[in-house]
């Protein structure tokens, strides 16, 4: 794959914070509400970003993690991942300005990273 201007963009949202807290607390009517509002704002930042987006991706279950000592479940902030392709890093950072993952659910925030080349790959 060429990896040129590519970028990972990771959802992050913490499962014990403020945010998700307040989310959790909302009465249940409000939050199907929110969570219907949030989908249509979803598709609608893929439908207008369509261009930009080289694979969807997608939510990400349970973790596991394989170390020098094994195989554990372990927990993290990882939430979901989109890559995308941009014309500069900052380019690729502004299409996640005001995304529903923290616009509007309880997510925390989009962290976006160049995918590099394998060197000597």
């Amino acid at each position: 794959m060429n990896t040129s201007n590519t970028y990972l963009a990771v959802f992050l949202g913490s499962k014990t914070g403020a945010q998700r807290a307040a989310w959790d607390a909302l009465d249940e009517s409000v939050r199907c509400a929110r969570e219907q509002e949030g989908m249509a704002a979803w598709k609608a930042w893929v439908e207008k970003n369509h261009a930009a987006i080289v694979f969807m991706g997608g939510p990400l279950g349970k973790t596991k993690q394989a170390n020098a000592s094994g195989i554990h479940d372990t927990s993290n902030h990882l939430g979901a991942f989109t890559v995308v392709r941009a014309d500069s890093h900052e380019a690729a950072a502004k299409l996640f300005e005001k995304h529903p993952h923290f616009s509007i659910f309880p997510g925390d925030a989009v962290e976006i990273m160049p995918v590099l080349s394998i060197p000597g790959g």
